[in-house]
């Protein structure tokens, strides 16, 4: 039984047949929970849910969950129990055995339920997800939600605001996505309070205004205009978009990472484009997973810079990180050093 989607899911359910073993993983946190919960009333029946429905926790043992896996039932015909956040990475190999053979096994009067509400991780990079996946394809299905595509986020969003009787603008809503990112749970937020805003005021549409002013705006999306105002030579709103992260106490390290990505897609757009190539050519090797639209404003944003510039960019970055992990120097003074060199370093200087 292989990786199904999630609308085999949605039928498997819907004729109430749920299979042996569930694992449900991905980066779409709002829909894996949705698709767990009702995984988990359709699985442990109507007979004493508060019997047949046993939740446990990603650090319960492996023999405690094989104990509530392969107890049967009370006065019913089926029961669910559900593991959140198992970290097999975090096991030892005694533990995992144990595990592999229950998996081998599964009770046929129970469906287990591993479900991922908030860990991620990467199945290329460890021999135990590896497996873990290979053994839960085998005994049952893998769902894996993954982040919408831009599109199926609009309609979704457009959906919602429609209960309220308002409407997004085109611009309104485009500026929520490039504000709140693809998280669907804070984009449904966001937008249910957009709508209960425009309702109040007896408007019938979520205007760009509107988002700019209710909508708080992401570490990532902040580090990327600062980094658009650096190469627009900006240094006021420059300094002034640093000074409202470290404000907010973000990890000066996270924030230069965030600043490394966003050169870095410049520099691969820049190099790409030299080579005769369009801008969209970095998505064969790079982690752009449905954020294709950050190489169409590194493309904006490079217009007016050279490769070697951008090169000389990604060496200050380097030094910035090696100080940040290396130095005793104040973080804050290692940043606003950067944005300096930076911002000289665009401006056709030496950075120095």
């Amino acid at each position: 039984m292989p990786e199904i989607s999630e609308q085999e899911l949605r039928k498997q359910l819907a004729v109430g047949e749920p299979g042996p073993l569930y694992l449900l993983i991905g980066e779409e946190k709002y829909l894996l929970r949705r698709a767990a919960e009702r995984l988990m009333d359709k699985s442990c029946g109507q007979a004493f849910p508060e019997f047949n429905r046993n939740e446990l926790s990603g650090e319960a043992a492996v023999d405690s969950i094989a104990d509530a896996a392969l107890a049967l039932p009370f006065m019913a015909e089926h029961k669910c129990v559900a593991v959140k956040d198992f970290n097999v990475e975090e096991r030892p190999q005694q533990e995992l055995d144990k595990l592999w053979e229950l998996l081998d096994s599964p009770a046929e009067t129970t469906t287990l339920v591993f479900w991922y509400p908030t860990l991620l991780f990467e199945r290329k990079k460890s021999a135990k997800w590896r497996k873990f996946l290979e053994k839960a394809g085998k005994a049952g299905f893998v769902v894996e939600f993954r982040n919408r595509e831009a599109g199926e986020l609009k309609k979704l969003l457009e959906a919602e605001s429609g209960k309220q009787g308002v409407s997004f603008s085109p611009k309104g809503l485009n500026k929520l996505l490039e504000y709140a990112g693809q998280d669907l749970n804070l984009l449904l937020g966001e937008t249910e309070k957009l709508s209960a805003y425009a309702a109040g005021l007896g408007e019938r549409e979520i205007t760009p205004a509107m988002v700019e002013e209710l909508t708080p705006k992401s570490t990532e999306t902040t580090v990327f205009l600062m980094v658009n105002a650096l190469v627009a030579g900006d240094y006021e709103k420059a300094y002034g978009l640093l000074d409202a992260l470290l404000y907010q106490n973000e990890d000066p390290i996270f924030i230069l990472g965030a600043m490394s990505s966003s050169y870095v897609d410049m520099y691969r757009v820049k190099a790409a484009l030299e080579s005769g190539l369009t801008s969209q050519a970095p998505l064969e090797y790079g982690d752009y997973k449905n954020r294709a639209f950050r190489l169409r404003y590194a493309e904006r944003d490079a217009r007016g810079l050279s490769l070697e510039t951008l090169k000389a960019c990604l060496n200050l970055l380097l030094e910035a990180d090696l100080a940040l992990k290396s130095s005793r120097l104040e973080g804050r003074l290692i940043l606003e050093t950067l944005v300096a060199r930076l911002l000289l370093t665009a401006r056709g200087g030496k950075g120095q």
